[in-house]
Parts: structure tokens; sequence; C-alpha cells
């Protein structure tokens, strides 16, 4: 058995879940395509979005940008927590091109994620602040999450670390301010930033405030796990939070699986899925 006190060391209960061994160590597989994939589709997205702006589809460049945005969240995830059998450079290549599609900072993130998975619910947890705020207070967090994540990463980043941070935000604040600039010349571009960084501000709501509210003092209740045939398939299984919380080095793409495996273990505890479309 895996008693989750080793993997979240800030929790006041030990819960014994299977280890993941006994679930099974196939779970940790990422195929090749499946890589490619998953690293494929925010570029897809971005492409997708300036063939629509070419064909003056206006009406469809959110909904593109939306998806783009999912890709980007998922993919960025696995990267992350090392899911998908990069070595250090590709990682840090892909950190740095994942977060500027968007004009975010990937290694900002990595930074806070970690510090999210090692000590949540404790307050030194930047990525973790807006799930002790209140629904209203976490919106009008939003545009203030991704600078305050980046201010707390380059305090306490090092070496190239530090450089890659300092690369990123000259990224973003060109980014912008070519669109200002650009706007008269090339509106898709301009369009597209200004919706990416109003987009990004939705992140302490829904990537944070609505997975953990309410949380718990317990592994399995500090977060939920949201089951469905469309949502789950929408957000490429982002929706299986407690289970990616517990198991944090599954890649996403195998997370219904794992939620699958571990169904008689939380029947067992009283773990109650949310149930959506």
């Amino acid at each position: 058995m895996n008693t989750l006190q080793t993997i979240l060391p800030h929790s006041s209960i030990d819960v014994e879940l299977p280890s993941l061994p006994e679930l099974g160590c196939d779970l940790l597989h990422t195929t090749p395509g499946q890589r490619v994939v998953a690293l494929a589709r925010p570029f897809i997205g971005v492409a997708a979005f300036f063939v629509a702006a070419h064909l003056e589809w206006w009406f469809v460049t959110p909904l593109i940008l939306f998806l783009t945005f999912i890709a980007v969240v998922t993919v960025t995830h696995d990267v992350v927590h090392n899911s998908l059998g990069l070595n250090r450079k590709q990682t840090d290549v892909a950190l740095f091109l994942l977060g500027a599609i968007l004009f975010e900072s990937g290694h900002a993130y990595r930074a806070t994620h970690s510090q999210h998975h090692s000590v949540f619910p404790d307050l030194d947890d930047p990525e973790g602040e807006p799930a002790r705020m209140s629904f209203w207070r976490a919106v009008i967090h939003g545009p203030l999450f991704l600078p305050i994540l980046w201010l707390w990463a380059i305090r306490r980043s090092r070496g190239s670390d530090r450089l890659w941070l300092v690369i990123e935000a000259v990224w973003c604040i060109a980014g912008v301010v070519g669109a200002g600039l650009f706007w008269p010349v090339v509106p898709a571009f301009s369009l597209y930033v200004l919706l990416a960084v109003i987009g990004s501000w939705v992140y302490p709501l829904l990537t944070v405030h609505l997975p953990h509210r309410h949380y718990g003092d317990s592994p399995l209740n500090q977060t939920h796990t949201l089951r469905g045939v469309v949502i789950p398939k929408l957000f490429l299984e982002l929706t299986y939070h407690l289970e990616h919380h517990l198991y944090p080095q599954v890649p996403s793409h195998n997370l219904p699986e794992l939620s699958r495996r571990l169904e008689p273990a939380f029947h067992r505890f009283g773990v109650k899925p949310v149930r959506v479309p």
C-alpha cells in the first residue's frame, strides 16, 4: 500500500492507497505517437487561429484559442511532471515554446506548480492561493496571477532557470507591445495577443479555485475529480484533478485509466466523483 503522507507531506491525515506499482506501472507509459500529438496540438491550434483569421472567420477565433489554451495547459502540465519522456534540454525548450504560444512563462509555471504539489494547502503556495479566495475574488485576481507567479519564481531561481525566466518575460512584454504597435498592420496578431492575455485571467478561477474549493485536511478531499463522457475529453483529461494530485507522475492521457483502477479505493474511502456530461 502507498501512504499518501509521503506524497503530500503537509497533509495532516495519512491515507493508504495502492502504490503505483500495484496499480500498474504501464500508467507511466507514453508512446512516441502520444508525445508527438501532445506537443504538436498547441501549434496546430495557433495555425488554425491564423488560418481562420485569414479567411476572416473572426467568430470562430475565440473558440480556437480556447481549445489551444486547453492543449497548452495539458501538455505543459505533463512536461512539468516529466511524464512525456523529455530530457532536460528538451524540457527547457518545450517549456519556453509552450509558454511563448500564450505569452506566459513555462519556467515560472514549473517552479510554482512543483511548490503547489509539495505544500498545498500551506500558505507558501502562490499557485494555490486562489483556492482560499471567494469566487469573485478569484475572478478579480486574474490579471495579477501570472505576474505574481513569475515574481515568486524569479526570487527563488538561479543560473539557467533565472535566464529562462528573464527571456520569457522579455518575450511576453515584446508580444504585448508589438500587438499594440502593429494593430493597423497585422490585426490578426494583435487580436491573438489580446485574447491570449485576457484568456489567462481565468486561470485562478478555473485551474485553482474551482478544482480546490472547500478543500479539506485529507489528500482525498483537497481537490475534486469530474467524470463524464464529453467534458473530460474536451478538457483533455484535466478534470481528473484528484487522481493527478495523488499520482502526479502519471501523464494526462492515462488519467482516465488511473481513475478506473482507483474506483475500489475511492469507494472504500467514500470519495464521490462529480458527474458531468
